[in-house]
């Protein structure tokens, strides 16, 4: 396809979630991408500007950077289908479970997804008997937040009211999960085709904001070091992850491999980040694919509602 048959292509970037900051990062590298490649893209950030302006300024097609609330979670989704505009990433359905880390499971558990055993938290809950059913160490997260924001590992009993109260400052559905111990992985999906996985190896042994995006001692590696055999059983599974919450476009599935090699998928992402230290790119580029053709093709895969 010729980059002059995009028209004039939006970047959707900063917004006003808690991803803002990284949003403007992923956007600002996708914008020069495409910019290299002759695409005639301009920014446009939801905050600073009605989502209308877009139709007024003449774009023909919206490519999504924006992460997290108000740009990842369906609601961008929906603006821009009433407004007849293309825009990449997955459709308002899709994206809407796939932020919602319950949703996701319920979902998933309903056509054999292996994922961790939860529990939802609220003020009244339990917080010993949390505690007894999925055991220590234990993970705490806001069940719609992104970028592991709100995430935290809990060690002991006593901890998990405190760290309750800090999850749901972000988000009041706060999830609590049995805490996997093994070998990080993601897998990146382009099209229909899952990408070569990404290993990751945090310093700290717990992949949170800082491990991804402040640390300079976060490992990836990618190819991931499993052997043929069972990185095709996960890309396998990853995608079926993936197709079950109607995603499409592109997005990235994480998981842990457990000691025994059991998978338990976490979560799918619809709008992945495309900084330095993101994972898409980093699986692309071992496929052979530049970040700059990555752009292109996240863009003609644009979803049309």
């Amino acid at each position: 396809m010729s980059t002059s048959s995009f028209g004039k292509v939006a970047v959707l970037l900063g917004g006003r979630s808690a991803e803002r900051e990284i949003s403007l990062q992923s956007g600002n590298a996708v914008l020069k991408a495409l910019r290299r490649r002759g695409v005639d893209a301009h920014p446009f950030d939801p905050v600073d500007q009605p989502m209308e302006e877009i139709l007024k300024q003449g774009f023909n097609v919206a490519y999504i950077a924006l992460h997290g609330r108000y740009g990842e979670d369906g609601t961008v989704q929906g603006a821009l289908e009433l407004m007849g505009l293309p825009y990449t990433g997955s459709g308002v359905l899709a994206s809407a479970l796939a932020i919602d880390k319950w949703r996701t499971k319920l979902l998933w558990q309903a056509v054999g997804i292996n994922s961790p055993h939860y529990a939802m938290l609220n003020a009244e809950s339990d917080f010993e008997m949390v505690v007894k059913e999925l055991g220590l160490p234990l993970i705490v997260k806001p069940s719609r937040e992104g970028s592991t924001i709100g995430l935290y590992k809990v060690m002991s009993a006593e901890e998990l009211p405190d760290v309750y109260r800090s999850a749901a400052k972000h988000d009041p559905m706060v999830l609590a999960e049995q805490f996997i111990e093994g070998m990080e992985l993601t897998v990146a999906i382009l099209g229909d085709i899952p990408l070569p996985l990404v290993r990751i190896e945090a310093a700290s042994g717990l992949y949170d904001y800082e491990a991804k995006y402040l640390s300079n001692e976060t490992g990836y590696f990618c190819p991931s070091g499993l052997s043929a055999e069972q990185e095709n059983t996960i890309q396998v599974q990853a995608l079926q992850a993936h197709k079950a919450l109607g995603c499409e476009g592109w997005g990235r599935v994480d998981l842990i491999l457990d000691k025994s090699g059991k998978p338990y998928f976490l979560e799918t992402n619809t709008s992945p980040g495309m900084t330095s230290h993101s994972l898409v790119p980093i699986a692309a580029k071992t496929a052979g694919i530049s970040f700059e053709d990555l752009v292109i093709r996240i863009l003609e895969l644009a979803h049309v509602g």
